[in-house]
């Protein structure tokens, strides 16, 4: 370690397994002390971290990756610079993403890191965007829709928490692709934005008295492919309004991971009377496929046919007040921190 690297970063680490909703009493602020490198490790500076619904699981126990004990850093993608190395492939000014975590910086293996090219980015696609559409959201949604949706052009598509990273790109993707796209989020400003990226029709489920007949409304001869986000009741009143053959990716389920019972699918019958067929994903399966899908995406970002928006909040000190936000629907678009 050279003298010049800092010799601590402030962290966030879990203090508790959340009940219910992560309040910010879940999480402590630590000032960490920097180990001396070892060969094959770096030390980065995070300059961004995301702030993901998905991780809600791994907080209170094992979920899709084993579940995070009292005490240890809270998860995250990031982006940082590299600032002292004892690596091959690293040297000091590096930009890498990678899983950084909730934190200032820290110490990591140099496996697991991707180095950034700043000749990738330009003003229509931002550094972040590695971490929000290019990353896991919009390569979720990419890979969703493309491989386990099946889309045929003229096709009726239906999205949950559409105003989301994952549904907003879906969505485009959607659209281009020759679908017709329904989104389903809550309040008139999520709404508009919807209308703006191109979606054909809107459903705010907060006006919604009726979620079925509202579903039914927007898609009168009902939908072939459904981008689950939500789940619970919302999956439930999608499923009633599914198509023959219709297919269901389920990607997220917001409404369920902080239920101590889950709501789960009470509408089962319609698999068996409409065919459905029901799949949930995992993105990094998909992980040998990611380059060939970002650059497409990227493409598609510089001619226009995908946009995306980011939430940046200052400081690190905000983070857990931040997330507990994401499951009041409080944001739009990719939720990330600066965090230096």
């Amino acid at each position: 370690m050279t003298d010049s690297a800092p010799k601590s970063f402030q962290q966030w680490r879990l203090a508790k397994h959340p009940d219910g909703v992560p309040t910010p009493d879940c999480f402590e602020l630590v000032t960490t002390p920097m180990p001396e490198l070892a060969e094959g490790e770096v030390m980065i500076a995070t300059h961004y971290f995301s702030l993901d619904p998905g991780m809600r699981g791994r907080l209170s126990g094992d979920s899709y990756a084993a579940g995070l004990q009292i005490g240890e850093l809270i998860e995250s993608a990031g982006i940082g610079e590299i600032v002292a190395s004892r690596s091959e492939r690293y040297q000091v000014g590096d930009k890498v993403m990678g899983g950084l975590g909730w934190c200032e910086g820290n110490v990591v293996s140099d496996r697991g890191l991707q180095k950034l090219d700043p000749a990738l980015f330009d003003d229509k696609v931002s550094m972040t965007a590695t971490i929000g559409v290019l990353g896991v959201p919009g390569l979720t949604a990419w890979f969703g829709l493309k491989d386990l949706g099946q889309p045929q052009a003229g096709e009726v598509l239906l999205i949950s928490s559409a105003a989301g990273p994952v549904g907003a790109t879906a969505g485009q993707i959607g659209k281009a692709l020759g679908l017709t796209v329904v989104g389903i989020a809550g309040g008139a400003e999520k709404c508009a934005y919807l209308k703006q990226l191109g979606f054909d029709a809107v459903i705010d489920y907060k006006q919604a008295e009726n979620l079925p007949a509202a579903i039914k409304a927007a898609c009168p001869d009902g939908v072939d492919i459904y981008f689950d986000n939500v789940g619970a009741e919302m999956l439930d009143a999608a499923i009633l309004n599914m198509k023959l053959n219709g297919r269901i990716v389920v990607s997220g389920q917001v409404s369920e991971y902080n239920r101590a019972q889950p709501h789960g699918i009470r509408n089962t019958t319609a698999f068996i009377t409409h065919r459905l067929k029901m799949q949930g994903l995992v993105v990094y399966d998909y992980r040998k496929q990611f380059g060939e899908a970002q650059s497409a995406m990227a493409q598609m970002i510089r001619d226009g046919s995908l946009r995306y928006t980011e939430d940046i909040s200052q400081g690190i000190e905000g983070a857990p007040k931040a997330y507990e936000a994401l499951f009041a629907g409080a944001n739009f678009g990719r939720r990330l921190i600066k965090a230096i």
